[in-house]
């Protein structure tokens, strides 16, 4: 049975959350944007369109969180009455404040992530480190562990390229993540993945340690504006392995495309290399391709405007001891994340995708620091 006091919290954080999010003057926003696409030649301008139909799209979204909130933490008022006059039992009273704590708790998590870029789509790239089979193999379980966390969480996902281990596992594969917050969500999972775990590669059972980075990135849209210069481009193609009958074998469908970028800072030169295998239709790769380079580029320009080169740095990381973000001990039946100290002893749920207690730390504890 709930509290007075804990019905008085959730009646405060929803009045908290209308405050923050400013819920009247959304809506007010909401008419005058809609206003806008009145006009006769709305649509002849489609990416104008599009962005002022997503623009409308994002403010009634966070309304009707909100509203979504309101309509559990009333349930729950009346509820507690009932309670009160016998007509309800107390088990169906807390199971109705689980789910509006839930709802709670969801939305201002989602109010942390303020960075224009928090709301985009993801591209994550995974890394196998050295070990040979043992890291290849774990960063094919990492891949299972955000695919299934996609799905979860009703993220459309596709993996845009993807390279085999030599034996087992996989050496590196590139996924898209699509969907609100997608971006905002999974930076939290940047950095050094680190394994420990009885090796069924190892003859001798011995208890080995493998690593594998994560690479997230936000997947920038048309509507964000990324230089790119044609005469630093250069495209080669190539047969797509991997199983998918003849047209895989015979048809260079695959691209590769390489960008010599100077940074406009520091001066320093670099090859950006992107493949893409996501499709048979080699025009389609290279679109995908393109929009990864886009994705990198304001990737690039967006750390040097918020001047987090110390990140960027960091991110560079060797990927062995001592620069992992988390770890991942089967036979103990713990994962610790080494910058929030949030564990868990689910280690099957987190590896199918349940990664929620670990971004909930991460925001709570560097969302602010980073609006």
């Amino acid at each position: 049975m709930i509290t007075p006091d804990q019905l008085k919290n959730v009646q405060e954080r929803r009045d908290a959350l209308k405050r923050y999010l400013d819920v009247d003057t959304k809506k007010i926003q909401v008419e005058e944007e809609e206003l806008r696409t009145h006009v006769p030649d709305f649509w002849e301008h489609p990416k104008e369109a599009q962005a002022q139909m997503k623009k409308i799209k994002d403010l009634q979204q966070w309304i009707k969180g909100y509203e979504d909130v309101e309509k559990a933490v009333d349930e729950l008022t009346l509820a507690w009455d009932f309670v009160k006059e016998g007509v309800m039992e107390e088990e169906e009273i807390d199971e109705i404040y689980s789910g509006a704590l839930s709802k709670i708790e969801d939305l201002e998590l989602k109010n942390m992530l303020r960075r224009e870029e928090d709301k985009m789509d993801v591209v994550l790239k995974i890394n196998s480190g050295a070990g040979g089979t043992e890291s290849q193999d774990w960063a094919q379980m990492l891949m299972r562990m955000y695919l299934r966390w996609a799905e979860k969480n009703g993220y459309k996902a596709s993996i845009a390229n993807i390279l085999e281990g030599d034996e087992a596992g996989i050496k590196s594969c590139t996924i898209n993540i699509e969907g609100d917050f997608a971006y905002g969500y999974l930076k939290s999972e940047n950095g050094v993945h680190r394994l420990v775990r009885v090796s069924p590669y190892n003859a001798q059972g011995k208890r080995m340690t493998s690593f594998a980075s994560v690479f997230v990135t936000p997947l920038v849209d048309d509507t964000i504006e990324v230089k790119i210069e044609p005469a630093l481009m250069s495209w080669d193609t190539f047969r797509s392995g991997g199983a998918g009958g003849q047209n895989v074998n015979k048809v260079e469908s695959g691209v590769r495309l390489r960008y010599q970028f100077t940074d406009p800072y520091t001066g320093e030169k670099e090859e950006i290399l992107i493949e893409n295998t996501e499709t048979r239709d080699q025009p389609k790769n290279k679109e995908n391709a393109l929009r990864h380079l886009r994705s990198i580029l304001y990737e690039k320009e967006m750390q040097h405007r918020l001047e987090e080169q110390a990140k960027v740095e960091a991110g560079k990381m060797k990927i062995e001891w001592g620069s992992q973000i988390r770890s991942y001990v089967f036979d103990d039946r713990r994962v610790k994340d080494h910058r929030t100290n949030y564990q868990t002893s689910d280690v099957g749920g987190v590896m199918d995708g349940d990664l929620e207690g670990f971004i909930k730390a991460y925001l709570m504890e560097f969302a602010e620091k980073e609006a």
